[in-house]
């Protein structure tokens, strides 16, 4: 056999060997047991569980039914999305109580987020860090002190700012607020990749 096709099957396994956790990962999200799966699909209770745990091998015969269970695409089950598919996959992220949406995927360059910022009762912190950074509220009010000012912004209003001036901002209403982020690098590290529970200079 080829180096390719030796390539081509190692490929598949990997794909293959992932299937099962997702499965049961997505069967947890949807607060669904292993005896409810079964009674919507027909498939016994002994086969779903060796399908998540890997000892059964996945096929669309299989697969199938499942994602019509949980009302997802096929290719959410597998984790390969069609080739020509526009939409970007990604897993949210949370960092300091805030969610993070991924629209980017770009190593090295300017990244894209739409975060979810809950209300919250805290006193502001202004932190510096290297970059730059331009926020558009989608939904909610969003407060941001930069520097000596201290400012609200609603939906549709945006700001830009260089982030080694002081800033801070979060929820200015009694609710959460949606705003797009777009930052370098710099800022990525400092919003998303800092350790859990450490105070970093740089986070916003």
């Amino acid at each position: 056999m080829s180096e390719t096709s030796d390539a081509g099957t190692e490929s598949t396994d990997e794909v293959l060997a992932a299937v099962g956790p997702r499965l049961r990962r997505i069967r947890k999200e949807r607060d669904v047991t292993l005896a409810a799966l079964s009674e919507t699909t027909g498939i016994s209770v002994s086969t779903l569980s060796r399908l998540e745990s890997g000892l059964r091998r996945p096929s669309l015969e299989l697969l199938l039914p499942i994602a019509q269970a949980h009302r997802v695409p096929l290719d959410e089950l597998v984790g390969a999305p069609p080739v020509g598919d526009p939409r970007v996959r990604t897993e949210p992220v949370k960092r300091d109580g805030r969610t993070f949406y991924p629209l980017t995927r770009r190593p090295g360059g300017p990244q894209a987020y739409k975060v979810i910022e809950p209300r919250r009762d805290r006193q502001p912190d202004p932190r510096t860090h290297e970059g730059y950074e331009w926020l558009y509220v989608l939904s909610g009010r969003l407060r941001l002190v930069l520097g000596d000012r201290d400012v609200v912004l609603g939906p549709g209003e945006a700001a830009e700012f260089d982030t080694r001036v002081p800033h801070w901002f979060g929820s200015a209403w009694d609710g959460p607020v949606e705003f797009l982020s777009l930052f370098g690098p710099q800022g990525e590290r400092m919003h998303l990749r800092a350790r859990a529970g450490r105070r970093s200079e740089g986070e916003g």
